[in-house]
């Protein structure tokens, strides 16, 4: 069983998976914009194309969070 939990830790996982967070998602979404506007694409293939760079943002954020708590002590 482990031990008590150390909220010291836990605030770091959740700081840190805002600011990755903020980060990931931000860039995806701006790359979107970016390469539809560079491309001259109309509107709605720009936003499809933000969105599904935003679900790539969004995967990369799990998977990189998913990580950070296998290697973070919450526990004693």
């Amino acid at each position: 069983m482990p031990g008590p939990m150390k909220p010291r830790n836990l605030i770091t996982l959740i700081s840190l998976g805002i600011l990755v967070g903020t980060e990931l998602v931000g860039v995806a979404l701006a790359a979107g914009w970016a390469i539809a506007g560079l491309l001259g694409l109309d509107q709605h293939i720009g936003w499809a194309l933000m969105a599904l760079l935003g679900i790539l943002g969004a995967y990369g954020l799990w998977k990189f969070m998913v990580r950070a708590v296998e290697m973070e002590a919450l526990h004693d």
